[in-house]
């Protein structure tokens, strides 16, 4: 049987160009390049081939040699220009091809479960009410938002709170905080299981009760139950949160999202700057009790976090698993724990834990542009007690720490009387976690009941009065 093949490339000829393309043709037996051509208009097809060699791939900038053209046809070179963009600040913008977006790999059920996780705990909240009216349009607002590329952080909302410390908080807008916990949903079991063990913080099951009770392991390990001395060094970083530095961030980040949309949906959040856009609440002289190196208006567009987002404290453990790594397979630290920028290392020796910290100082400084508050350093045994997540460990017990319990009489006594159930229930189940809390538990009781509650038989919760009872005290 005879075999014919046709070519179904018709020529274009030169008047019917659009007007709008820069173009030339060329011969094929073109001496310079003599079995090679490229085209961004009219690709040779190949006899046996699907893939249309000869068309430019945008991706690698490469141009793929097409296989010998037949006789009488003409193929087409498309001159293309390159555009460079600068900027004077750091920001974050999707990919210039409108062409091709990157696909949005995520379902409807994912958002409903993100906005589920969002007001767990904060349902009676004004911002989460407000969301709450027209739930359904909202929802769906955001899905068309997200799946055609459109979407961008809104207004947040800063104030400043004073206990322990003032401090200055960006709390991003209700929306926003549901994209949080969409990407965090979908990315982050995959960096937790890459964490170390001795990681704590903004992981599921390792929040202060772990951590303590992790480090108390440590300690009654290293010690053989206390029978042997041994030393701790404690070290926090400085002004962490507005140190961070999100391009470090980004490169770790990209290491271990692959899938394009997410990775802009990331960099879309780390480098949102809220200070663009925002509402201040409450008293404005509270923002001079903010030391000013520890306030994000004061910080370059390229550091800091904003405290009060799941997502800051996510990236924050994305960018110190680099410390951990280094401090467990270089430093070869056994007994070593960090909650957020709060990092505790044991060792029988001092000397290695002084050496340990110089290290520790030189790495932070080249490879994460972090520093180690000295004020907030401390090495000395354990017997002292160690300081740690707002509880003290010394030998064979487990207190709270004698500045927060303090504070909780303090305000178990001088708190209006519609707020005090909440605060104090909240306070008997941060006592709980102490081992050795009970006297604690009973002078906390005691103030509770002189104001008319009741305390149940183990000294862990307190009720309501009843208005009978309100009746006879005004009496």
């Amino acid at each position: 049987m005879t075999e014919r093949f046709f070519d179904l490339v018709v020529p274009l000829a030169q008047g019917e160009l659009p007007f709008a393309t820069a173009m030339r043709t060329t011969e094929t037996t073109d001496e310079a390049i003599p079995v090679r051509a490229w085209s961004g208009a009219v690709s040779q097809l190949g006899l046996f081939d699907s893939s249309r060699p000869g068309d430019v791939d945008s991706t690698n900038k490469r141009r793929t040699p097409t296989t010998s053209p037949m006789p009488g046809c003409r193929a087409s070179t498309t001159a293309t220009r390159t555009t460079t963009t600068r900027t004077t600040s750091i920001g974050w913008s999707s990919s210039a091809d409108e062409t091709a977006p990157c696909p949005a790999d995520f379902s409807f059920t994912e958002l409903v479960q993100a906005y589920e996780d969002c007001r767990r705990h904060k349902r009676n909240k004004s911002t989460a009410l407000a969301f709450e009216i027209d739930c359904e349009r909202n929802l769906c607002r955001l899905y068309d938002e997200l799946q055609e590329g459109s979407y961008r952080p809104g207004r947040s909302i800063s104030f400043v709170i004073t206990r322990p410390k003032p401090r200055e908080v960006w709390a991003a807008e209700f929306r926003d905080r549901i994209v949080h916990h969409l990407l965090y949903n979908k990315v982050a079991p995959r960096f937790h299981a890459g964490f170390i063990a001795d990681s704590c913080a903004c992981i599921p099951g390792r929040g202060t009760l772990y951590g303590i009770k992790r480090l108390e392991a440590k300690i009654r390990s290293i010690t053989q139950n206390w029978s042997r001395p041994a030393h701790y060094l404690k070290l926090d970083l400085a002004n962490f949160f507005v140190s961070i530095d999100k391009r470090i961030v980004f490169e770790k980040l990209a290491r271990r999202i692959t899938e394009p949309w997410w990775l802009d949906l990331a960099g879309t959040i780390l480098f949102h700057d809220p200070r663009q856009s925002f509402n201040y609440h409450g008293d404005s002289s509270l923002l001079e009790r903010v030391p000013s190196h520890k306030r994000l208006t004061n910080q370059p567009s390229h550091l800091g976090l904003p405290i009060g987002n799941l997502s800051s404290q996510f990236f924050a453990n994305i960018l110190l698993d680099v410390l951990d790594q280094f401090a467990k397979h270089q430093l070869g630290a056994r007994y070593y724990i960090r909650y957020v920028d709060d990092i505790v290392l044991l060792h029988e020796s001092p000397q290695w834990l002084n050496d340990a910290k110089a290290q520790i100082e030189v790495f932070l400084a080249d490879n994460l542009n972090l520093r180690i508050n000295p004020a907030k350093t401390i090495l000395q045994p354990v017997d002292r007690g160690v300081d740690f997540v707002g509880q003290v460990i010394r030998p064979w017990h487990r207190t709270m720490r004698r500045r927060t319990f303090n504070e909780a009489m303090s305000r178990a006594a001088s708190i209006d009387a519609g707020d005090l159930l909440e605060t104090a229930n909240s306070y008997f189940g941060l006592f709980r976690q102490a081992s050795h809390s009970h006297a604690d538990r009973a002078r906390l009781s005691n103030v509770l009941r002189y104001r008319g509650h009741c305390i149940s038989g183990d000294l862990t919760k307190t009720y309501r009065k009843s208005n009978q009872f309100s009746k006879e005290i005004a009496l």
